[in-house]
């Protein structure tokens, strides 16, 4: 007796065919990534500029701003003796302070980099440098009084090794004074960026200009100093507009 069989019958399809992926738009990707950070430049920059461009043709008195739109505020920064005065000054130090920093900051950092074999050395000096400005800006710069002052510490030691009979009083209250301050602030500023420049310079192409009969002026001119060209503006940019600009506000 032959015994015929059915067929299984198909199980059924517990699952639902899969759906067509869609691709989001590169365009679309990208404006999503910049968005965060466009916002806070639009909110936080664009449109306060905006604000303070408008504002600057309002007229305004003792007591208050009104809308209008005239170029009296810009006249008069333009051709008031003072406000010109103001601005070459603190362009003045800016340049000042820039020359003086930069050239401390490259020398600091070549002494670093090229001199300092051991990291550990290099750290613990760096972190030397960077223990004053664990304090305030106003206190760091506050200190120099009693150290530049008349009876200060500077004019104790010189009156005391007889180099003079009286205290030197250009030191504090002046245009020396104010450049030992900026000095101080944004020398370390400059430092760090330098640093990790000349961090990244191939040892061996310095090796090479001194075998071939490269003084140490050459060497830094030509290898150094042209292959970190991109750090000289980073460096400018820490000290520069810093400076120019706590001179203006101190001088207004």
């Amino acid at each position: 007796m032959t015994t015929l069989t059915r067929p299984a019958a198909p199980l059924p399809r517990l699952l639902s065919p899969a759906l067509p992926r869609r691709r989001v738009r590169s365009w679309l990707v990208s404006w999503l990534q910049v968005s965060p950070l466009a916002f806070i430049l639009i909110v936080l920059f664009a449109m306060p500029t905006f604000l303070f461009a408008v504002v600057s043709f309002f007229d305004y008195d003792r007591t208050g701003i009104y809308p209008a739109f005239i170029l009296d505020n810009y006249r008069d920064l333009l051709t008031t003796p003072a406000t010109i005065r103001v601005y070459v000054s603190s362009l003045t130090f800016a340049v000042i302070v820039w020359a003086i920093t930069l050239f401390l900051g490259l020398n600091i950092a070549h002494f670093l980099i090229f001199h300092v074999h051991s990291a550990a050395v290099r750290t613990v000096l760096f972190l030397l440098c960077a223990i004053p400005f664990w304090t305030s800006g106003i206190i760091r710069t506050i200190a120099w009084i009693p150290f530049l002052g008349r009876n200060g510490a500077f004019n104790q030691i010189v009156m005391g090794a007889g180099l003079t009979s009286q205290p030197i009083d250009f030191l504090l209250f002046s245009r020396f004074a104010v450049v030992i301050t900026y000095v101080n602030l944004f020398t370390l500023l400059v430092v760090g960026p330098i640093a990790n420049s000349l961090a990244k310079i191939d040892p061996a192409l310095i090796e090479a200009a001194r075998d071939a009969g490269a003084s140490r002026w050459r060497v830094m001119v030509e290898v150094i100093i042209h292959c970190r060209k991109p750090a000289l503006p980073s460096a400018r940019s820490w000290s520069s507009p810093r400076s120019w600009a706590i001179s203006l506000s101190s001088s207004r």
